[in-house]
């Protein structure tokens, strides 16, 4: 694997563990698409560091069972015309 996918996937993956963030929300912080982070954090990051790997891949199971929350409230604010 090349190093800079390596130093991006570490880099996606301490970012997602320190903010909580989504994969979305990496993906605009860093200026690559969701579908790279994806790939980073959930394969590449298992080859690189084991142990990293797990700890991202609680933040984003919980990220997926509240997702639908989150999508409520978007739809909620939407209509009542508020901002974020």
């Amino acid at each position: 694997m090349w190093e800079y996918m390596e130093r991006r996937a570490v880099r996606s993956a301490e970012y997602i563990l320190e903010t909580g963030g989504t994969v979305r929300d990496c993906a605009s912080h860093f200026g690559v698409s969701k579908s790279t982070v994806h790939k980073d954090v959930s394969e590449r990051l298992a080859a690189i560091d084991p142990s990293l790997f797990c700890e991202v891949r609680r933040v984003l199971e919980k990220n997926l069972a509240e997702r639908h929350i989150r999508g409520g409230d978007a739809t909620r604010r939407k209509y009542r015309g508020e901002k974020k």
